[in-house]
């Protein structure tokens, strides 16, 4: 499985998008690595995770129109804005590479889909898109993957994470979210099977201490994750670690973040990165 990593920053980007401070300054001037879009995850070329604002950008490099299918998180607009979607047909997309985009999100998801839509959508470009309401804690195929849904902690009860299994490889997408509930631990306990061969851990706060009740990680809580994984056979020595979603607040450098790999042994996103399972 092929996976890029379009987007690694949290909801602002970086630099965020009207903040001047010092970090951001600095990040316009240098360039490179440290811009941020915002989060999105695209595997094989065809399965994408969220669809963030900054979509468009990404198409400068991959054809979105080929995309098949979408795993939405939650309703957020930088994981989902679903404006973009009245763009999917008519006279604004010709010769997609595939007809039908098949979108995947809880019941949130779905009447954020409807209201921002609403206005604009024409039923032409409706017939191309497909809707599927999923909830926590539920298993589902298609296209020759398998995809089991679990609880975040993160704003609310709605945000989702994923479980995605394809030709005996693993992922598991761990972002938006705080402290793992005990109850997605269990269910990930109940699946079972080999351990999984890349996790995306959300690093919002980078080298800021996470409280129990926060609903982003940092590192400590992403060594935290780790071992409960470990310990229920879900990770192991063989298991890739990819760290995402920066906040500017953190000041992601490109210096702290080679000191997050080297202390941590995680790898460290950035926009447009490709990592081979």
């Amino acid at each position: 499985m092929k996976v890029v990593y379009l987007g690694t920053g949290a909801a602002e980007g970086i630099p965020a998008l009207f903040c001047n401070c010092t970090y951001c300054r600095g990040v316009r001037e240098r360039g490179g690595k440290e811009l941020r879009s915002r989060s999105q995850v695209i595997i094989d070329g065809e399965l994408s995770i969220d669809f963030p604002p900054d979509a468009f950008l990404h198409t400068r490099k991959y054809d979105l129109s080929a995309l098949k299918y979408l795993l939405v998180t939650h309703s957020h607009m930088d994981h989902f804005y679903a404006h973009d979607f009245i763009l999917r047909g008519y006279k604004y997309a010709e010769g997609m590479t595939e007809p039908v985009l098949h979108i995947y999100g809880n019941n949130e998801v779905m009447s954020v889909f409807r209201e921002c839509t609403a206005r604009e959508l024409r039923s032409d470009v409706m017939e191309h898109l497909a809707l599927h309401p999923v909830g926590a804690f539920e298993e589902f195929s298609f296209g020759g993957y398998e995809v089991y849904s679990l609880l975040a902690k993160h704003s609310s009860d709605e945000p989702l994470l994923y479980l995605i299994e394809k030709d005996g490889r693993r992922i598991l997408h761990l972002t938006d979210t705080g402290r793992l509930p005990d109850d997605s631990l269990r269910f990930l306990s109940e699946i079972g099977g080999r351990p999984v061969d890349l996790i995306t851990l959300d690093c919002t706060f980078l080298y800021g201490v996470t409280e129990p009740s926060a609903r982003h990680m940092g590192l400590d809580e992403n060594m935290r994750t780790l071992a409960r994984l470990t310990e229920i056979g879900l990770a192991d020595g063989h298991t890739r670690r990819v760290i995402t979603h920066f906040s500017h607040n953190a000041r992601p450098t490109a210096e702290l973040l080679a000191r997050a790999e080297q202390e941590f042994g995680v790898l460290a996103a950035y926009d447009g990165m490709e990592v081979e399972i």
